[in-house]
């Protein structure tokens, strides 16, 4: 990335125009005195034109080139941020390609579906030197920081157990919209897909490296899917405290709930809501006065407002030449949780971190649809 940018608007890409694309364009909007939208990529053309169109994105920002391949797109334009929003299995591939042409990455979750594959790009960027963000946006719900903030000042003290809660519902016209969707080679089951936020709140609020990982995983009401439709996993941190996770997409008849909680000697905090966004518990033995747990977020779907902040964070990081809040190694932080859940319901065993190799193309074999 040339120099003057650190003076002129950033030249923006986005790649993939599917069901998260309109997040981003919403956070493109939010943030136009900062970036320029320069072009778009997306095997199915007509998907890029429908974007456009419905985004009216051509009388915000004047004419936007569409390209089929982000190959294409990134030998022709000389960009300075691109988004890699396409199904989760070309994630990897796509931002590599990016990161090793000097250009900035912001990746749709998951990173990868590969340890191996996460460690390739934390490497291209830093060989680069750009910068690599996962779209964890969760991370900047206003209830989320104030949690963070929390456990920053000490205020729970000694960490005790978490609990990341995601009870939804996922019927088959969902996984009918796109092929990918729940298969080993493109996606992964539950935990992968809907659960990843959550677990990645869980990790990033326990402030402690993760020692072991024992899990079970099962298809119970998913016959036409690869993937687990629920999840259950017991974590172990490197600091004595642990969690808990809870991930399905089986509950009758739609989303039920998604929950945070966290566990101190001196404290107590449940967040709640339809993107973890609500403060449903705060307790704290010190009963700060100066505690505000009010304007709480309505977000109108389960993608919340975050993205927004999102931008701002990376914008500012290539900016300034610092890290992304959510940078590629803290996104490795959740998959690798993911990818071990994975295995030791595989093997039977606990798992010990750090997991130097391991992929969800390891779960094919695996039986998904026991009957007992």
């Amino acid at each position: 990335m040339e120099k003057s940018a650190n003076k002129r608007k950033l030249r923006y890409g986005l790649v993939g125009c599917g069901r998260i694309s309109l997040n981003h364009i919403n956070a493109l909007i939010e943030n136009k005195n900062e970036l320029e939208f320069v072009c778009v990529a997306d095997i199915n053309v007509e998907n890029a034109k429908t974007l456009l169109e419905k985004s009216e994105m051509e009388d915000l920002f004047g004419k936007v080139k569409i390209y089929k391949t982000h190959q294409e797109m990134i030998e022709k334009e000389n960009l300075d941020l691109v988004v890699v929003a396409t199904e989760s299995g070309s994630h990897a591939s796509i931002a590599i390609d990016c990161l090793n042409k000097g250009i900035n990455v912001i990746v749709e979750k998951p990173m990868a579906l590969s340890i191996e594959d996460a460690d390739r790009m934390i490497e291209a960027a830093k060989l680069k030197g750009v910068k690599l963000c996962v779209s964890h946006q969760n991370r900047f719900n206003k209830s989320i920081q104030k949690l963070r903030k929390a456990l920053e000042k000490d205020r729970f003290g000694k960490l005790f157990h978490g609990v990341a809660n995601i009870r939804w519902n996922r019927d088959e016209s969902y996984y009918k919209q796109a092929n990918w969707r729940g298969t080993w080679e493109h996606d992964g089951g539950a935990l992968m897909n809907q659960c990843i936020h959550n677990i990645d709140l869980l990790v990033w609020m326990m402030d402690s490296e993760v020692d072991q990982v024992f899990a079970y995983t099962k298809n119970f009401n998913h016959p036409y899917i690869k993937g687990e439709d629920l999840g259950v996993g017991l974590i172990k941190f490197k600091n004595g405290s642990f969690g808990i996770i809870e991930g399905t997409v089986n509950v009758y008849p739609q989303n039920l709930e998604e929950t945070l909680c966290i566990f101190g000697e001196k404290g107590t905090v449940k967040i709640g809501g339809k993107s973890v966004n609500k403060v449903e518990v705060w307790n704290f033995k010190d009963n700060d006065k100066n505690d505000n747990i009010d304007g709480e977020e309505e977000p109108p779907n389960i993608y919340g407002f975050g993205h927004i902040e999102l931008y701002k964070d990376m914008i500012e990081a290539i900016r300034k030449s610092r890290e992304p809040l959510v940078s590629g190694v803290e996104g490795k932080k959740a998959l690798e949780v993911i990818l071990s859940i994975y295995k030791s319901s595989l093997t039977g065993k606990p798992i010990s971190l750090p997991l130097n190799k391991f992929s969800t193309l390891e779960m094919v074999n695996k039986k998904n649809n026991e009957k007992n």
